[in-house]
């Protein structure tokens, strides 16, 4: 695990819905500019995800679990 993040831009893709997490809420695999993420269990901007597919956006993401995993999701320009 590690505390690294990283700032990444580009159209966001949702590549596959995955099995929600275990208290209930979505989660997704998407690209974004050709790097693919996971969103986190849990979180809350999973929820938009589908509202800004094929945008452009700007993601704050680091590994954790040995995944790159979204932070935080912003338009991008």
């Amino acid at each position: 695990m590690t505390n690294q993040t990283y700032t990444i831009s580009g159209n966001l893709e949702v590549v596959k819905r995955l099995p929600s997490s275990i208290n209930g809420n979505p989660r997704y695999l998407v690209s974004i500019g050709g790097v693919k993420c996971y969103t986190a269990p849990d979180a809350n901007l999973a929820y938009g995800i589908t509202n800004r597919a094929d945008q452009p956006v700007t993601a704050t993401v680091r590994t954790y679990y040995n995944r790159l995993t979204i932070e935080t999701l912003n338009r991008g320009e």
